[in-house]
């Protein structure tokens, strides 16, 4: 009897060894695929933001043909697409990815300012909310 409760027991042992070496394996192939899909996601949302900025910038390249280009509009025009030129490039260089890290680096860098501008949206969306 007593070999049967040691075989017993070292068969449980070695059954949930098994079961645990195939629940680590399942984790790490759910780790994995979860992990490729957020890149997946993270390159797909950097496309298409590269795509907005490429966009933007052949907005700037019609305003700067098309707008008056002599005066005080034509200074304005050109300060315009100069601005829309370089936000449609940031936008292709850094992509999503890049805007999330510049932003959060900012937040860093400045902790006060990034708290009342928070606060300040949160008020502006409340009373927009409480008023529709």
């Amino acid at each position: 009897m007593a070999n049967a409760t040691q075989n017993a027991s070292k068969s449980a042992q070695e059954t949930a060894g098994f079961v645990a070496d195939k629940a680590k394996e399942v984790a790490s192939t759910t780790a994995d695929r979860a992990k490729d899909f957020g890149r997946s996601a993270a390159d797909a949302a950097d496309r298409a933001t590269a795509k907005v900025g490429s966009g933007i910038e052949t907005v700037a390249d019609k305003l700067r043909d098309k707008g008056p280009h002599d005066g005080v509009m034509g200074n304005a025009t050109s300060k315009v697409a100069d601005t829309l030129e370089r936000g449609g490039r940031y936008l292709q260089e850094e992509g999503l990815t890049g805007m999330a890290d510049d932003l959060t680096g900012l937040i860093k860098r400045n902790p006060i300012p990034a708290l009342l501008v928070g606060v300040g949206i949160g008020y502006l969306i409340a009373h927009a909310l409480r008023k529709g």
